[in-house]
Order: C-alpha cells, then sequence, then structure tokens
C-alpha cells in the first residue's frame, strides 16, 4: 500500500462559512471525496484540545446563546469561548 506525507500548510483549508445556509449550499455542490482516488489511504490527525471548563449558564441565557450562534454560523460553545475571550481581552 503506497502512503503520502503532506507537508504540514501545504493543503488550503475552506474559508469559514458565514451562515449554515452558506455552508449548506457548499455541500450540496463538494464533496471532501472529490480529490480521494479509489484506493487511496486518508489519515486523520486529531486537534490539540485545550483543557476544559464546565460553566452554569440560566435556561434563558443557554436559548439566548444558541439562537445568537445559529445567526454567527457557529456552534453555540464557539459562541460562548468567542464571548469569553473577548471579555478577558477587556480586563
Amino acid at each position: 500500500m503506497k502512503t503520502k506525507q503532506v507537508e504540514k500548510g501545504t493543503i488550503e483549508p475552506i474559508k469559514p462559512f458565514q451562515t449554515l445556509d452558506e455552508e449548506a449550499a457548499f455541500w450540496d455542490t463538494h464533496s471532501a471525496l472529490d480529490e480521494i482516488n479509489e484506493g487511496t489511504v486518508v489519515g486523520f490527525h486529531q486537534a490539540n484540545k485545550t483543557d476544559t471548563l464546565t460553566i452554569r449558564f440560566a435556561h434563558e441565557d443557554i436559548q439566548r446563546l444558541r439562537e445568537e450562534a445559529v445567526e454567527q454560523g457557529v456552534g453555540p460553545s464557539t459562541l460562548a469561548r468567542m464571548l469569553v475571550k473577548k471579555g478577558l481581552r477587556t480586563l
């Protein structure tokens, strides 16, 4: 079986989508398999995760966070992390 090592930084990532509709439209016309030939073995590496922190929110705050996250086209955890980092920069 032949393997090919790809140098770090040589693969161009997909630009972030602004909305879920934009992402859906992209994947309706693209496939992650477009560049993979039959018989190609694909390897993936797990991203380096950082420490986690559990924070309790009121139900209404979580609902608001989820709604805003959908508007921005990101997950609620991502939006919460963005907001916390923004707050930390102003301290």
